[in-house]
């Protein structure tokens, strides 16, 4: 999972870095919101840890700029604002999830890995291209609405199709 951090206070955002690396996150962080706003848009991340109250850009701007560009980035505000009417005005920016700091470090990981899990939609459960249609949950294959008849061998987990030679019937 990549994770962007923004976080104008250097020891806590360097701390919360070095937390996530640990759980296995690719984290990169910035500490001022101007930057942040940059990383965000050159690299895809699954989701920013965002503080509201940052230097060069309002951490509430970086929000509704991620909203509205459509990117799939989950957003976490991070922030001293504690009271429920800050927390509310947060999530009607866009931000995907709000821990108010002072906060426990397991409680902001498990966020963080939840909105990540959700950082990419599923993927259908019936892929098409042209008029070739991969039903996975019923594992049949159709051309052009006839059935292809999947032998073993090309169905056999670890091992491509095409290693038995052609496709039949394609």
């Amino acid at each position: 999972m990549r994770v962007l951090v923004v976080e104008d206070e250097r020891n806590l955002c360097d701390a919360i870095a070095r937390g996530l690396r640990r759980k296995g996150m690719a984290v990169d962080v910035a500490y001022d919101g101007l930057t942040g706003h940059e990383m965000a848009y050159v690299t895809r991340y699954d989701v920013v840890v965002l503080d509201r109250d940052l230097p060069g850009m309002h951490g509430d701007e970086i929000c509704a700029a991620l909203v509205a560009s459509g990117a799939l980035t989950r957003v976490l505000m991070l922030t001293a604002s504690v009271t429920v009417a800050d927390r509310v005005e947060g999530l009607q920016l866009g931000a995907d999830d709000y821990l108010p700091k002072p906060f426990a470090f397991e409680e902001l990981v498990a966020r963080v890995q939840a909105l990540g899990r959700r950082a990419t939609p599923a993927a259908p459960p019936v892929l098409t291209v042209g008029d070739l249609v991969l039903d996975q949950a019923r594992r049949v294959v159709t051309r052009g609405g006839a059935p292809i008849d999947l032998t073993n061998s090309t169905r056999s987990p670890g091992r491509p199709s095409w290693s038995t030679g052609p496709p039949r019937n394609c």
